[in-house]
């Protein structure tokens, strides 16, 4: 997300009227009433999620979860925070009545760039831990093979995974073997970039 909000508070329904209805390709979230334009990705960024929103669709297939990929919200309301984020790929595995936002997610996967990993780690962090169905919490790096995954049940402690080594993303039993997530991601950097030199 963008570093600078809206100069005044916008009510939650008003956002969300216009969030759902926007006819330009933008991107908003809303942080208790200030709205942040979302940053553009990059090819990197593009081609990591989507490899991470393909691991996750194939595994669920005939399940009861579900995968999205950017364009779907993520909706946190409490008494006091009200927060609408679009994760770059959440699952959730509950029944979710609204058609633009999901509210009950068990995993979420952000994928890092140098100007959204502060918030990454630590706004998004501890707004997503308010969600009660949230089990996981994942960092993918889009500049190393690095993976970072926060847990409800070690209360949140980071666990650091890199390249030689698996790790399980527990709330959907998949086990995601950190240089096969990695080498599909090279593989595609460098077939764009040679393309581009022909």
């Amino acid at each position: 997300m963008s570093a600078l909000p809206s100069s005044s508070y916008i009510p939650l329904d008003t956002y969300l009227l216009g969030e759902n209805d926007r006819a330009d390709a933008m991107k908003y979230e809303y942080v208790n009433g200030q709205v942040y334009a979302m940053a553009k990705a990059s090819r990197d960024h593009n081609i990591l999620a989507g490899e991470l929103f393909a691991l996750l669709r194939n595994h669920l297939r005939g399940k009861a979860c579900r995968a999205y990929q950017g364009g779907m919200k993520v909706g946190i309301q409490t008494a006091n925070e009200q927060h609408f984020y679009y994760p770059d790929v959440h699952v959730t595995c509950s029944e979710e009545k609204n058609r633009y936002f999901n509210t009950q997610p068990c995993l979420i996967i952000e994928v890092l760039s140098e100007s959204t990993a502060r918030i990454d780690r630590y706004e998004k962090l501890m707004a997503y831990r308010l969600l009660d169905s949230l089990q996981e919490y994942v960092l993918c790096s889009q500049d190393t093979a690095h993976v970072e995954i926060y847990r409800k049940r070690t209360g949140w402690q980071a666990e650091y995974f890199v390249a030689g080594q698996r790790f399980t993303l527990e709330s959907v039993g998949l086990v995601v073997a950190v240089d096969e997530l990695y080498e599909s991601f090279a593989i595609g950097i460098a077939f764009l970039n040679h393309a581009f030199q022909l």
